[in-house]
C-alpha cells in the first residue's frame, strides 16, 4: 500500500525550494528526494506535479507519495512479539537463536520471514526493512521501517550485557576493529576501522558484571570484540573467549531504542526486559523495574 504524507509550508520556508524543505526541514536523504522526483505522483505542490527546484510559498500543501513495494522475503508463520506498530514502523522483540535475515540454511526461519508473514496476514504489503542488524544470538528491540521515508529515521540504542569478571564505574573503549588473519573473528587491530564503545557497570556478582553499553560506531561484533579485547568477554560468547558454563549464547540484549523521525512526528523510546535465559542463571541481577529507575538511556554518545 502507498503511504501519503502531507505538510503545510510554514512562513519561514517561503521562498525556499522544495528540495531545501525536504532535505533540511524534514530530514529526508537525497536518495529519497530523487526517488520521489522520478515516481509518478510522488511529489505534488497544491495537488499538481512539481519539481524539487520549485519555490515554496507559505501555506502551500506539499504531498509526498511513497509507492507500494513488494515483499522480497517469503512469508513464514511463527511467533512474532510486536512491541509497537503504526503506518510507518514495526517494532518487535527479537528472540535469541534466530537470524534477522534469511541465509543459506535459514531461508524461511529468519525473523524477516516472520515479519513478512505478519504483513501478509494483516493485509499489508511492505518491503521488510530493518533499520539495523542484531546478531543471531543477540536478543532485544528491532525496528523495521515500512517505507522509504521511515527508513531514514534515527536510532539510539542501549544494550545490556553480562561480561566475565567484575568491573566497576564506567569507561570508553576507543580501539579499531578489523578481521583477524585467516579468520572471520573480529579483533582489535591497528589496521581496522575506528570503533568506540561506552560502558557503565550496573551490578556485579558471581564473577560477572552487568553492563549498559552504547555505540558511537556500528562495527560487526563491536561490543563482543571490544569487551574481549579488555579481558572481559561476554558470558556465553565462546567465539570471543567467553564461557558457556552459565548461558548458551552471548549475554547481549538490545534493551532500549530511541526512535526519532521529525518528518513523521516520531520520538519514542521502546524497551525490552532481559529475557529469562539471561536472568535465571544470575539471581543477583537487579529487576527490570530497578534498572529502569537507573535510566539505562543515560550514557553519552
Amino acid at each position: 500500500m502507498s503511504r501519503v504524507l502531507r505538510w503545510r509550508i510554514p512562513a519561514q520556508w517561503a521562498g525556499r525550494t522544495v528540495q531545501d524543505y525536504l532535505r533540511r526541514g524534514l530530514g529526508f536523504s537525497s536518495s529519497v528526494v530523487i526517488e520521489l522526483k522520478h515516481s509518478p505522483g510522488g511529489l505534488l505542490k497544491n495537488g499538481e506535479a512539481c519539481r524539487s527546484v520549485d519555490l515554496l510559498q507559505e501555506d502551500d500543501l506539499l504531498t509526498l507519495t511513497f509507492p507500494k513495494e513488494p515483499m522480497e522475503y517469503p512469508p513464514a508463520p511463527g511467533e512474532l512479539s510486536v512491541l509497537w506498530e503504526d503506518e510507518d514502523f514495526l517494532i518487535v522483540h527479537k528472540p535469541p537463536a534466530m537470524p534477522v535475515h534469511p541465509s543459506p540454511g535459514h531461508d524461511r526461519d529468519s525473523l524477516l520471514n516472520r515479519v513478512a508473514y505478519h504483513y501478509q496476514s494483516t493485509g499489508q504489503s511492505h518491503r521488510v526493512r530493518p533499520l539495523y542488524r542484531l546478531d543471531r544470538d543477540t536478543s532485544g528491540v528491532l525496528v523495521l521501517a515500512k517505507h522509504r521515508a521511515a527508513a531514514g529515521a534515527g536510532t539510539e540504542k542501549r544494550y545490556l550485557a553480562l561480561c566475565q569478571g567484575e568491573l566497576a564505574g564506567e569507561g570508553t573503549i576507543d580501539q579499531p576493529i578489523g578481521l583477524g588473519t585467516e579468520s572471520k573473528i573480529r579483533r582489535v587491530t591497528g589496521t581496522g576501522q575506528r570503533a568506540v564503545t561506552h560502558w557503565r557497570a550496573l551490578a556485579q556478582g558471581g564473577g560477572h558484571t552487568l553492563l549498559c553499553l552504547s555505540l558511537e560506531t556500528g562495527r560487526t561484533h563491536q561490543i563482543r570484540c571490544h569487551m574481549a579485547g579488555i579481558g572481559h568477554p561476554l558470558a556465553g560468547d565462546d567465539l570471543y573467549g567467553g564461557s558457556r558454563e552459565w548461558v548458551p549464547r552471548q549475554a547481549l540484549h538490545c534493551a532500549a531504542v530511541r526512535l526519532t523521525c521529525p518528518a513523521l512526528a516520531m520520538d519514542r523510546t521502546f524497551t525490552s526486559p532481559l529475557p529469562r535465559d539471561l536472568t535465571s542463571p544470575f539471581p543477583w541481577l537487579p529487576s527490570w523495574e530497578e534498572l529502569c529507575k537507573e535510566d539505562i538511556l543515560c550514557l553519552p554518545v
